[in-house]
């Protein structure tokens, strides 16, 4: 094949090519899945000095259809804090997710726990989503205890508490309510 031959060959190539490609670009596209109204899900170490073992992880969804109605949230968390071989963990049904940039606050009651008295306790918790800095606080924070058992949905304390090296896989997806 001469040179003139293979130019006009390639060419006719690429205009094909080129035609094809701006038909599949245009081809309507299958609708996209909505977002979901707010979400927190990962799991964390938190840092201490003297070796606590804490963990906590997150899996708490508000569906795009009730983004107007944070206390319709559902999922469950659960956290644990041992440190010499004492401790206890404990697992919470979500009953709020409010969230904010990347802040989120979760609420839930308390449904399984060795934690003696700790079942049926509402408990919140707060997490900042830094990427692998993220931070994390805890209604319970100022009590003895897991706290009043009438704390109201959504209330927990500001993220004082460090993740471990390493250990934050947060994610929060931002609450965008119709108002």
């Amino acid at each position: 094949m001469n040179r003139r031959t293979k130019i006009v060959v390639l060419g006719a190539t690429l205009l094909l090519t080129a035609g094809l490609t701006g038909a599949a670009a245009s081809a309507p596209a299958s609708p996209p899945k909505p977002r979901e109204g707010a979400a927190l899900t990962g799991t964390a170490k938190l840092h201490r000095s003297a070796g606590d073992d804490i963990t906590f992880s997150f899996d708490a969804h508000l569906a795009a259809g009730d983004k107007a109605d944070p206390m319709r949230a559902t999922g469950t968390f659960e956290w644990s804090h041992y440190l010499r071989g004492d401790g206890a963990w404990a697992k919470a049904k979500v009953d709020c997710l409010v969230t904010g940039g990347k802040v989120a606050v979760v609420s839930g009651i308390v449904t399984d726990s060795d934690l003696p008295g700790a079942k049926g306790t509402r408990v919140g918790v707060t997490v900042h989503d830094l990427g692998h800095r993220d931070r994390l606080g805890y209604s319970w924070a100022t009590t003895e205890d897991l706290g009043p058992k009438d704390l109201p949905k959504c209330v927990s304390s500001a993220p004082f508490e460090k993740v471990e090296k390493g250990t934050g896989d947060f994610t929060v997806v931002p609450w965008q309510p119709d108002f």
